[in-house]
C-alpha cells in the first residue's frame, strides 16, 4: 500500500482540480448556463468529489492497519456504493432523466462511449476487487476504477468546453461578438 499512497493522493489532487474547474465555471457563467450545461457541471463536480473520496479511503483505512484483502474489499464496496449513489441521486429528478434520454437520443455514440467505455470498466473493476478471485490484482482493479472515474470527469469537462465553443444562435450574442471582433 505504501507505493499506492502517493498515487492515490495525486489522483485526489487531480480530481480536486476538476471540482475547482467546475465550481469556477459555475460561478463565472452562472447566468449563462442552461440546464444541460448545469447537469454536466454537476457531473464534473460530483464525479470529482467521488474520486477524491475514493482515492483517500485506502490511504485513511491503511493508517488503521487495514491491509491486503480487507482493505481492497472494504474500499471497493464503499467506492461502488458512492458510484451507485451518484447515479441514483442524479436520476431521481424527472428533469435529469428527461435530459439523459434527450442526450442519449441526440448522441447515441457519445452515450455508448460514456456507459460502455467509461462506466462499465469502473463497475467491472470494483466487482472483481470485491469478489477477490485475483487477490494480487485488487489494488490494480481499484486504481483502474479510480482512473476511469477520473476519465468520466474529463469527458464531462470536454463536453462543457465544446459546448462553450459552439457559435451562439442568439442574435444579440452575434451582434455583441461582431462589436467585440471589430
Amino acid at each position: 500500500m505504501t507505493q499506492d499512497v502517493e498515487l492515490f493522493i495525486a489522483i485526489a489532487e487531480i480530481a480536486g482540480v476538476f471540482v475547482g474547474f467546475g465550481a469556477l465555471i459555475s460561478l463565472t457563467r452562472k447566468n449563462a448556463i442552461d440546464f444541460p450545461q448545469l447537469g454536466r457541471l454537476r457531473g464534473v463536480v460530483s464525479v470529482g468529489l467521488v474520486v477524491i473520496v475514493a482515492a483517500l479511503i485506502p490511504v485513511g483505512l491503511s493508517r488503521y492497519g487495514v491491509t491486503d484483502r480487507d482493505l481492497w474489499f472494504v474500499c471497493s464496496i464503499i467506492f461502488l456504493f458512492l458510484v451507485w449513489a451518484q447515479i441514483i441521486l442524479s436520476l431521481r429528478k424527472l428533469e435529469y432523466r428527461e435530459l439523459l434520454t434527450k442526450q442519449t437520443l441526440g448522441s447515441p455514440i457519445g452515450s455508448m462511449f460514456f456507459w460502455i467505455m467509461l462506466e462499465a470498466p469502473i463497475h467491472v473493476s470494483l466487482v472483481l476487487a470485491i469478489i477477490g478471485i485475483y487477490p494480487d490484482l485488487e489494488p490494480a482493479f481499484y486504481t483502474t476504477a479510480l482512473l476511469f472515474h477520473l476519465f468520466e470527469a474529463t469527458f464531462l469537462l470536454v463536453q462543457i468546453v465544446n459546448y462553450q465553443m459552439k457559435p451562439s444562435t442568439n442574435p444579440q450574442d452575434q451582434e455583441e461578438s461582431h462589436v467585440l471582433v471589430h
